[in-house]
């Protein structure tokens, strides 16, 4: 049987005192997604491919096959989003976070995400976005957040936000271990879910046996 523990747990076995503590505006600079007016068109070789909220799943990914294409007006060229871009949802209930992991030609993002380019070589992208999703900044953000019906979270408080780095090889260690976790709890759904669609299935058998039978005594 698999133990799973919580992958905070994990991280706090690994990150030791070489741990540096800086804000998000200390290694990366922020700006916001392209200023679409409205809704976004798709165009069909419009060539610009965009991001919205919609194209990120459950577990924080971009699912790339869903992503429209677009055209964009103004003289001002975009602001390209390439591989290891971050993508923070700056708008609705939860402010998630999730990386560029490919490179696309010509990519922008709709406004609702502010863009973290990281500029510092002490902290790899994907250890940021993990760090970004963990409850205690999770439930930063949602403290820190203005607005009644849309929840919205300024840039300043991005900025301002304490993230903790620790070593490049410590912080490959607790993606590994989380890259783990995560495989385990798709595992755990997918017996569930077959768990599920056998016991429904046993069910219909039940009831169609049960209805042939009420036809045979008649």
């Amino acid at each position: 049987m698999c133990l799973v523990l919580d992958s905070n747990v994990f991280a706090l076995l690994l990150m030791k005192e070489k741990t540096l503590k800086v804000l998000v505006a200390d290694i990366a600079t922020i700006y916001s997604g392209h200023p679409f007016r409205g809704k976004i068109p798709e165009k069909l070789g419009g060539g610009i491919h965009v991001v919205q909220m919609k194209n990120i799943s459950v577990d924080n990914h971009i699912n790339w096959d869903s992503i429209i294409e677009t055209v964009v007006t103004g003289k001002k060229q975009p602001d390209w989003l390439i591989k290891g871009d971050v993508l923070f949802a700056a708008r609705g209930a939860r402010n998630y976070v999730a990386l560029i992991d490919k490179n696309i030609e010509q990519l922008v993002s709709s406004p609702n995400f502010y863009i973290i380019k990281i500029n510092s070589e002490a902290v790899l992208p994907e250890f940021l976005v993990w760090q970004l999703n963990q409850k205690w900044l999770q439930n930063y953000f949602d403290r820190s957040a203005e607005g009644t019906l849309t929840k919205s979270v300024r840039r300043l408080v991005l900025e301002n936000a304490e993230i903790h780095i620790p070593p490049i090889e410590k912080q490959e260690q607790i993606l590994g271990l989380h890259k783990t976790l995560l495989q385990e709890k798709r595992l755990y759904s997918e017996l569930i879910e077959n768990a599920d669609k056998l016991m429904n299935s046993i069910a219909s058998e039940v009831i169609t046996g049960h209805c042939y039978s009420e036809r045979e005594n008649k």
